[in-house]
């Protein structure tokens, strides 16, 4: 099966199991490239102005930019090296630790979700469980030398950044600054390192097509040099320029349900081009599988019914996984 890995080879051609029907390519000639999300500073030295920003930034566009974000520039350069450095290890190294299977903590995989999909998307990528990071990292990739000790290091700055990020989420929706962290329980944190080799036919097909997390939170990592990731606003397909230095936040399906649908878990998707390859790291904060996840209380009343029922998120991931990616919104099926 490992053979399916598209990064151990060099395509001249797109394989026809790549190429989407014509209802469903990505017009890039659509997309608007000039457009800017939202760029919040969290450096700013009113924090009231923070919270402000990242509300609304979480209400318009659900994405947003960070900068002086605390996590080290060098460390942000390094986890991008030896990610590259992974993915250009010897084909039959990579064999090992290929598996098609969605419950594996640790994998080498391809495309999303290869034993459902009639098409594929044009990605491989490492996923690795990260918190607590003792029970995990002896089982990740020994090979670079160097990538336990760093991805190690990264996932730690993340984890705290994160929970920062929860303090002005809650504080915005005018709830008790633990508000979040405390609801969503003693949470997971995972990791996708994604890899989109270089596409002889970009036009045809997906890096990933438009999806929305089922998690709370992601955090990520872009390669400055190649953008490639793109966000449904009002209607348009807008692309996301990395700015120097700046990680990407989004809002993920369970902080939409907890704020009642105020913030927005947006339509987002990966696009390939056709000269050089890229890079993202993408860093998720999942609740406590039995944690019941509903709308905060304070957010629901007179003119403002719930619009989710409680459940769990061990229920909605079932759920999630069992759907092919780019189906109708997964929430929808929580509506009350």
């Amino acid at each position: 099966m490992a053979d399916q890995l598209i990064s151990t080879a060099v395509h001249e051609e797109l394989p026809e199991n790549y190429v989407r029907p014509e209802a469903q390519r990505p017009r890039l000639h659509e997309v608007v490239s000039d457009a800017q999300i939202p760029v919040v500073d969290l450096a700013d030295p009113d924090p009231a102005a923070v919270v402000a920003s990242i509300g609304e930034a979480c209400t318009t566009h659900g994405f947003f930019q960070v900068l002086n974000h605390g996590v080290p520039v060098e460390l942000m350069v390094a986890m991008l090296a030896v990610a590259y450095e992974f993915f250009r290890l010897p084909a039959e190294e990579k064999a090992k630790l290929y598996s098609d299977d969605p419950g594996k903590k640790m994998r080498l995989s391809t495309s999303f979700n290869v034993r459902k999909e009639t098409v594929h998307n044009w990605r491989d990528y490492l996923r690795l469980h990260c918190y607590p990071l003792e029970q995990y990292v002896p089982d990740w990739p020994a090979n670079p030398p160097s990538f336990r000790e760093i991805v190690s290091a990264y996932c730690r700055e993340v984890r705290a950044l994160g929970f920062r990020l929860y303090e002005a989420i809650s504080a915005s929706l005018g709830l008790e600054d633990d508000y979040v962290k405390r609801t969503l329980g003693e949470q997971e944190q995972h990791m996708a390192v994604n890899f989109y080799p270089r596409c002889p036919a970009p036009e045809l097909t997906y890096g990933l097509p438009a999806h929305t997390d089922p998690n709370a939170l992601t955090i990520l990592l872009m390669d400055q040099q190649v953008a490639g990731l793109q966000v449904l606003n009002d209607g348009r397909w807008i692309a996301v320029n990395p700015r120097p230095n700046a990680l990407v936040i989004n809002i993920g399906d369970q902080l939409q349900a907890l704020s009642n649908g105020r913030y927005k878990s947006v339509w987002h998707r990966a696009v390939v081009n056709s000269d050089r390859p890229r890079m993202s790291v993408a860093s998720f904060l999942c609740p406590c599988n039995d944690v019941r996840i509903g709308p905060a209380a304070k957010l629901v009343g007179e003119g403002a019914p719930a619009v989710y029922r409680d459940y769990t998120y061990a229920e909605y991931y079932g759920k999630f996984w069992s759907r092919n990616l780019d189906q109708e919104h997964c929430l929808e099926l929580f509506r009350t």
